[in-house]
């Protein structure tokens, strides 16, 4: 199966509205481009963050909490195996006791043991905790048997998430989702280690107003490195008050304030804190905290989080890495047998438009990586299949959509119409999670076939590639390079700027054995620039011109003034 080349179309925008003299001709176009047309809705600040008061039950969610410090009890937060949920854990337990909680705990699932999120297993194996609050963090809006479990038991249950919620909802004593019916909070965006972020700062107001510090208050902003790193690993949108949130982390993270697992694991993935991005965030730093829940236990990555003595850090940091360079390999094996398994489905195929993969030999912690990687491979829907266990009849699976296809309201649709061949299923529009039994895969991948037919419009099965347009020959340098990296925070909803244009192929050559070093020139440019395809070696080799799509960035192998062109499109021009 192979997918149509991709359309690349130009942002409009023009770079009007109020601008200092310091933000430079280039940056206000791209800002334009992205809806933002003066500073404040381009680098949002702390002081622009929409208050608590719109979440629904905040009030009751803080009463909870408060309740629970004033009288001692012990508070458990239960965390969830991917970056998102490690964070939100690390920000829940810092945060609490910060505010004065002295009986703190914390869980996380085992992926293998328990599956995904509060259990009915894993209220039975956090028995003898015997907490008298539950906190779930990036979870349990989905989780009613294990919520069920929780209350009786006689413990007190407050979720926290923001994933979608189904027709019914758990019975938990309060529920903090900005995706609730009827919730009024203006973002909807916000990661599950934002929305424990925020009833933080709800309920700091709630015992400042009950007269519960002396004197200052406790700084919760010292939570915020946290906070973007479970942001952005998460791939939620960039809104205003997301990219607030994620900037400051990032001021912290750059200044070298940082908790010490969060600098620990910077140094171990060869990132350069005082220049931290986004990307190094996504590529670097939440690769190595999501390895721990893929494919050991997620502990290791919040013991990370949390701990403040440096020597600790370093250690758990290493040990995250060395499972991410398991994890990469274990990750390349599978998506081998999945490129194979799609090699011979014709590209146009209706049965084909919703891809499933299931191999009896995959590992059920890596299957999201394989959806992902498949999904940009074909521009298909794919879920991809793992047994929960070795050997074991129940199915985990793991989906990506694309754009235009919201892939819960697909499983939604498929459960509506076929009821009980999904086990279990939530997630988000991109992506979501599912159980079915083995001998159910057939009947699930007709449905799901179906069902993807159904909603989705086929003009979206050929990619698209939005660019910013040209670079002027003058803005191939170091300086618009920097300014280029700096003025983010970049990612989903609020894209990294990415450019094109018609390049001379002056020179080519595989470096690494996988990625392409090419040298170009532009007309009205008399130097060549460099640049670099990444896993582009088993690609024909590079026309003598082509059209290209590229980021502009420092060459930080070089140093110094070099710049080069990080490539992710080429296509061949005629001469």
């Amino acid at each position: 199966m192979t997918r149509p080349a991709p359309t690349i179309r130009r942002r409009d925008g023009a770079p009007g509205g109020d601008w200092p003299a310091s933000v430079p001709a280039l940056l206000r176009r791209i800002y334009a481009a992205r809806g933002a047309h003066d500073l404040q809705a381009a680098q949002p600040r702390l002081a622009g963050l929409l208050p608590p008061d719109a979440l629904s039950n905040i009030d009751a969610a803080t009463v909870l909490l408060a309740d629970a410090i004033v009288q001692g009890g012990r508070i458990l937060v239960v965390g969830d195996f991917d970056c998102d949920g490690a964070t939100a854990c690390a920000v829940a337990v810092r945060g609490l006791r910060m505010l004065g909680a002295r009986d703190v705990v914390h869980a996380v699932p085992n992926r293998i043991v328990h599956g995904y999120g509060l259990s009915p297993g894993l209220v039975d194996a956090l028995a003898q905790l015997s907490p008298q609050l539950l906190v779930t963090v990036d979870h349990g809006i989905a989780c009613h048997a294990g919520v069920a479990a929780a209350k009786a038991r006689g413990w007190q249950v407050l979720v926290t998430d923001h994933h979608l919620p189904g027709e019914a909802l758990p019975p938990a004593d309060a529920i903090v989702n900005p995706n609730l019916p009827g919730d009024r909070f203006q973002s909807k965006a916000l990661a599950g280690v934002g929305v424990i972020f925020y009833v933080l700062l709800a309920l700091r107001r709630r015992l400042r107003e009950a007269g519960a510090f002396d004197g200052a208050l406790p700084d919760l902003s010292t939570l915020l490195d946290l906070v973007a790193v479970g942001t952005v690993a998460d791939l939620v949108p960039l809104d205003v008050n997301n990219r607030a949130l994620v900037s400051a982390g990032l001021r912290r993270l750059r200044g070298g304030q940082g908790c010490a697992g969060l600098q620990a694991l910077i140094e171990v993935a060869g990132r350069q804190a005082a220049r931290l991005t986004t990307g190094d965030i996504g590529f670097g730093i939440a690769p190595r905290i999501n390895a721990a829940g893929r494919l050991e236990d997620m502990a290791i990555g919040i013991e990370c989080l949390l701990t403040d003595d440096a020597a600790q850090a370093r250690t758990l940091a290493a040990t995250l890495h060395g499972i991410n360079a398991e994890r990469r390999a274990v990750q390349q094996s599978m998506l081998d047998d999945a490129e194979a398994a799609v090699a011979g489905r014709p590209p146009v195929d209706p049965s084909a438009i919703g891809v499933c993969l299931h191999d009896p030999q995959w590992h059920p912690g890596v299957v999201g990586l394989v959806a992902s990687k498949m999904k940009d491979a074909l521009h298909r829907p794919v879920i991809a299949f793992a047994p929960a266990e070795p050997g074991s009849p129940q199915l985990r699976g793991s989906a990506r959509s694309i754009p235009g296809l919201h892939i819960r309201d697909v499983l939604a649709a498929v459960d509506v119409a076929h009821p009980g061949l999904i086990e279990r299923f939530g997630g988000h529009a991109m992506a979501a999670g599912l159980s079915l039994r083995l001998e159910a895969l057939a009947a699930f991948e007709r449905a799901f076939g179906q069902a993807v037919a159904a909603l989705l419009d086929p003009a979206l099965l050929r990619a698209e590639i939005v660019t910013d347009g040209a670079l002027r020959p003058s803005e191939f340098d170091i300086v618009h390079a920097a300014h280029l990296r700096d003025a983010g925070p970049w990612g989903q909803g609020f894209p990294e700027p990415l450019f094109d244009g018609e390049f001379a192929v002056v020179d080519w050559r595989v470096v690494g054995g996988r990625h392409l070093k090419l040298s170009l020139r532009l007309d009205g440019r008399p130097a060549p620039v460099d640049a670099i395809h990444f896993g582009a070696w088993r690609e024909v080799a590079p026309a003598p011109r082509e059209r290209i799509v590229y980021r502009l960035a420092p060459d930080d192998y070089r140093g110094g003034d070099a710049v080069q062109l990080l490539v992710e499109h080429r296509e061949p021009l005629a001469v």
